[in-house]
């Protein structure tokens, strides 16, 4: 079984450089075969949100392989993430997510985007008016992360976090944090390399996680027309390059790259053997020279644009969504 390396948070908590995403994964057939897959050959970090609909099919497996004895709890780390429409009463979407992932604690807690809405008290989805839009919720941030540093104190979240967040934002919620964040998840990839907020929460002692680290396939399902950036990591040339000198695929050359850089990586499938593949990535390492060549590539290219919160006046990155949407 491969041993996969780790990221040492600044709490002292040991953060692992691979996990499997689970992001469209709510087919509980498919999810359930590959999260098998997964733990079966030394997957240990599962990445997860309420979002993904997907909590109790995640906390089903795991709890039978704990019982079972293949793996005691301290040994699988799980992250979830509080819902868009959670930032004013987080305490319900936190117990809710240690019920579905049957669990005491969660290993990593974040919020998954910095642009709350309004939450219908009676369904606990979120609330739109009349024309069935969201509706936007100016809740500070410091008032949900007070939350999130109670379930720290109680042990119930063994660190917190936030996702999608710009500088200006992690900045803020940095400031008036008793608790400082200890991981950012964010886009990260060879088109998308994000050196500058690395390197900005490098200084803060804050790790870093990627998403989408291979460009996320899967991700056209709900891109559509104007939504869609059409790219691809892994048809870069460079990528097509050192796939064939290590006789490794597209996906295991960019995961790679990741991992080399000290950012820890979770790659999305369900399909048992690209899961495989994905963790059949610790019997090669780029050299210093190649990995530079991935410098060079010179593109500032995002595949996450979230146009649909565009209205939201905390979008993380909204000349970014408008720019696109101009150019198409």
């Amino acid at each position: 079984m491969s041993k996969v390396g780790t990221i040492l948070l600044s709490n002292g908590q040991k953060l692992p450089l691979l996990g499997l995403g689970t992001w469209q994964a709510s087919d509980e057939k498919q999810l359930d075969t590959a999260l098998r897959t997964a733990l079966d050959i030394g997957y240990r970090y599962i990445d997860t949100a309420d979002l993904y609909q997907n909590e109790h099919i995640i906390g089903k497996v795991v709890e039978e392989y704990i019982k079972d004895g293949k793996f005691k709890r301290e040994d699988i780390y799980i992250t979830s993430k509080l819902p868009t429409h959670g930032h004013r009463n987080p305490e319900i979407f936190i117990e809710r997510s240690l019920e579905r992932l049957r669990t005491d604690y969660i290993d990593l807690y974040l919020i998954h985007a910095p642009m709350p809405y309004l939450c219908n008290p009676e369904t606990n989805e979120p609330k739109e008016d009349s024309d069935g839009k969201r509706i936007v919720d100016l809740i500070p941030f410091s008032e949900t992360w007070k939350v999130f540093e109670k379930y720290y104190d109680e042990g119930k979240l063994k660190a917190i976090g936030i996702s999608n967040f710009n500088q200006n934002q992690i900045q803020q919620v940095y400031d008036q944090a008793r608790i400082k964040p200890h991981n950012l998840q964010v886009e990260c990839h060879i088109l998308f390399p994000q050196k500058e907020l690395f390197n900005f929460c490098k200084n803060l002692n804050i790790s870093f996680t990627a998403y989408a680290p291979i460009g996320s396939p899967g991700r056209t399902a709900v891109q559509k027309g104007k939504n869609l950036v059409d790219e691809s990591p892994m048809k870069h040339q460079i990528v097509q390059k050192f796939a064939e000198k290590y006789h490794k695929s597209p996906a295991q050359i960019l995961i790679r790259q990741m991992i080399q850089r000290g950012i820890s990586t979770i790659p999305k499938s369900t399909n048992p053997e690209r899961v495989k593949e994905n963790f059949n990535v610790f019997d090669f390492e780029l050299t210093k020279e190649e990995m530079n060549e991935f410098d060079f590539i010179g593109q500032n290219t995002r595949l996450f644009l979230f146009a649909m919160g565009k209205e939201h006046p905390w979008h993380p990155w909204p000349q970014e969504v408008q720019k696109h949407l101009e150019q198409v």
